[in-house]
């Protein structure tokens, strides 16, 4: 090592002094081969070397200058050092060691003693559990056949308490009264009945052959007994003033299980009692509406005969016929008027007769008629579901009512054929479907078929009574209906009263085939006034009559409502035009010279070469006339205007609509002077036009 120091020291510029040089020290080695063992090969030193020379500890040892023999010295002194310790070490311990030793020593003979007692114990508990094991399966056996009893005793209890017949069980049905107890009773008996008729088993026992008998005995027994009993409820039923419902649910429901028990037990009786019930509500139910609908034929009041038609004179009818009925009885042939409330109470309650008659009212048959049928609907409903409650049957309602309709069809079918009242018919049928919506609402299909059936009978009835109505105006005598009288006819009134009450039965509706017939009906009544109207000597009078009687038409039109539709924009166009044909022959009644003058002459250009060119004398009469009399020949317009129209409104529309036309004449007139040469002389005749328009604002401040 010192030599390499010095090495070292003798090179200053080379490798540092802190940097260990491997080379030069395995330099150093001397390696003695071992010639004893042909084993050893140091092949692969050079590359663990240069592998060592990257450790740090390696390389901390060598850069130190320390032979590795030196330093192998002294970690053996080292370790052999620590050794030594480490045996005085335990040298000290050596007491504590022993004492551990002899408590290590009596741990194992204490756990030894505890492994015995163990052990034991194990063996003991193993018998137990083989113990437990044997009563476990014990015990499974006794809770099966304890559960299989429990069973076999539970089924000969219910088999015993099924097939016995207990003495207060025979008690009440032989001498017991027929109650809610009774009732209970039944019920049991009835099951007893199954039970021994159902279960194969039942049949083969011995205990059948007593019972059966005396189950038997008890059942013909009950059935005798609940048989008087339900007739003599249903002989209640025909006492006179006997509120059938309140019968039906206070006393009949409370028993309909005697019902099901003869239905199950004695079909025989059930089907008497079931005949006896409907035996019984047939008459009872007849007897009822038959007195109903005699007590309202004293309510009746007369609307219409054969002779009430639109197109009929009023004076072929006998005066002796008519002088009974009131006024206000006749109008209510053709308008619809307060009849209408009909509708608006259509579920208001039947009425009641012995009331009215008192009051001395009288009725319209629609009114009757709604009577009748809300009685037949709120009985057949309680009658309808207390069957079906009672028997359990739907067809026993058929058999019980097939007396009522009868009753009624009767009644009907003689009052059908007398009536003449197209209005009523029509209010009957809408009072029939506003009852099969009540139905429908309602739930209650036993109506169906006889409502469906009187609103069949009725469309022909009103589908005839319609058509003579039109017979009456294509047919009629004109110069029976005609009357020197310009005002609104009676037929045309008649007319427009009858359309308005069909319009409006017909809102809600929209009857395609109605409407088709009013059209009909409008065709013929246009036919009819046309004629009328040329009876009028006087085209003006025909015009002046036509226009009164549309007037009146489309004021009757439009008290019906807002549902006058195609029926009053017709007759409005007919109005229109009619009233500028009134205008035109009112104007030339007046001023027939100027009218034709300015519809022949007033078009032409004066100026222009012509055979007979417009002059100063062709126009200066014609000026001077109208301004001599103008105002006064407007006053008789308005005179003649007032005496001719019913309607004091339409006359002042058709003056103004006349005062109008005048004012355009003679503008046409003044604009025609002014081209003509020397015209200009003629201008101190004009009347100014804001004069005639004061005088057609005063006639209109009149209304």
């Amino acid at each position: 090592m010192a030599d390499v120091a010095a090495n070292n020291a003798s090179h200053p510029n080379e490798t540092p002094k802190n940097v260990f040089d491997f080379g030069t020290f395995v330099g150093d080695l001397i390696v003695e081969e071992d010639t004893s063992s042909d084993d050893i090969s140091l092949e692969g030193l050079q590359l663990e070397l240069e592998e060592c020379k990257n450790d740090d500890v390696v390389a901390n040892i060598l850069s130190k200058g320390i032979k590795l023999r030196e330093y192998t010295k002294g970690v053996e002194n080292n370790l052999r050092q620590v050794e030594l310790d480490s045996i005085q070490d335990y040298i000290k311990e050596s007491d504590n060691l022993v004492s551990l030793h002899d408590q290590i020593r009596d741990c194992d003979s204490i756990l030894s003693q505890m492994e015995t007692l163990l052990s034991g114990f194990q063996a003991e508990i193993g018998s137990i559990s083989s113990d437990i094991k044997i009563l476990q399966e014990k015990s499974m056996d006794m809770g099966l056949k304890l559960k299989n009893r429990k069973v076999a005793e539970s089924k000969l209890a219910k088999f015993v308490e099924d097939i016995i017949v207990p003495p207060r069980m025979v008690d009440i049905i032989v001498d017991g009264e027929v109650n809610d107890e009774y009732m209970r009773t039944l019920d049991i008996l009835s099951k007893k009945l199954k039970f021994v008729e159902v279960d194969p088993m039942v049949k083969a026992s011995k205990a059948l052959k007593d019972v059966q008998p005396e189950l038997e005995k008890l059942m013909q027994k009950a059935v005798s007994k609940v048989f008087d009993f339900i007739v003599q409820k249903l002989q209640a039923l025909r006492k006179p003033k006997t509120n059938i419902q309140i019968l039906q649910q206070n006393v009949l429901l409370k028993y309909k299980y005697v019902i099901s028990f003869l239905k199950e037990h004695s079909k025989e009786v059930y089907s008497e009692v079931r005949a006896a019930y409907i035996d019984t509500m047939n008459k009872v139910l007849s007897a009822h509406f038959r007195a109903y609908i005699q007590a309202l034929e004293k309510l009746q009041l007369d609307i219409a005969t054969s002779n009430d038609l639109i197109g009929v004179e009023t004076r072929s009818t006998s005066l002796f016929s008519r002088g009974r009925e009131p006024l206000k009885n006749r109008s209510a042939v053709f308008a619809l008027g307060e009849r209408l409330n009909v509708l608006k109470e259509i579920d208001q309650p039947a009425l009641i007769p012995h009331i009215a008659e008192a009051s001395s009212l009288k009725y319209p048959y629609e009114v009757l008629f709604r009577s009748l049928h809300k009685l037949l609907m709120d009985t057949a409903t309680s009658e309808y579901l207390f069957c079906d409650e009672f028997f359990g049957e739907e067809s026993i309602f058929y058999d019980i009512f097939a007396g009522p309709f009868a009753v009624i069809d009767e009644h009907f079918n003689s009052i059908l054929p007398n009536c003449y009242d197209a209005i009523g018919l029509m209010l009957m049928i809408r009072i029939i479907h506003q009852h099969q919506l009540i139905m429908s609402r309602r739930r209650i299909p036993c109506l169906d078929s006889y409502l469906d059936k009187v609103n069949i009978s009725l469309w022909p009835r009103f589908k005839m009574v319609f058509d003579m109505h039109l017979s009456s105006l294509r047919n009629a005598n004109v110069k029976l209906l005609w009357e020197d009288d310009i005002h609104p006819h009676y037929v045309m009134r008649r007319y427009a009263e009858f359309t308005a009450s069909l319009i409006h039965l017909n809102v809600e509706y929209g009857d395609g085939q109605l409407e088709l017939n009013m059209e009909r009906l409008r065709m013929a009544v246009d036919d009819l006034l046309m004629k009328l109207a040329k009876l009028f000597s006087k085209p003006k009078l025909q015009i002046v009559f036509l226009i009164n009687n549309y007037d009146m038409t489309i004021a009757v039109l439009k008290e019906a409502g807002p549902e006058g539709g195609k029926f009053q924009l017709h007759f409005e166009e007919l109005l229109k035009s009619n009233t500028g044909l009134f205008v035109e022959e009112l104007l030339v009644e007046h001023f027939s010279d100027l009218i034709k003058f300015v519809k022949t002459r007033a078009s032409e250009d004066p100026n222009a070469s012509s055979e007979r060119p417009i002059t100063v004398a062709e126009v200066e009469p014609l000026v001077k006339d109208f301004a001599s009399r103008w105002k006064a020949a407007i006053e008789l317009m308005h005179k003649d205007v007032i005496t001719s129209f019913s309607n004091f409104l339409c006359g002042m529309e058709i003056l103004r609509a006349a005062l109008t036309q005048l004012l355009l004449y003679y503008t046409r007139l003044s604009d025609c002077m002014k081209r003509i040469n020397g015209g200009t002389a003629l201008n101190k005749d004009l009347v100014s036009i804001s004069s005639i328009m004061y005088e057609i604002r005063k006639y209109s401040r009149t209304f």
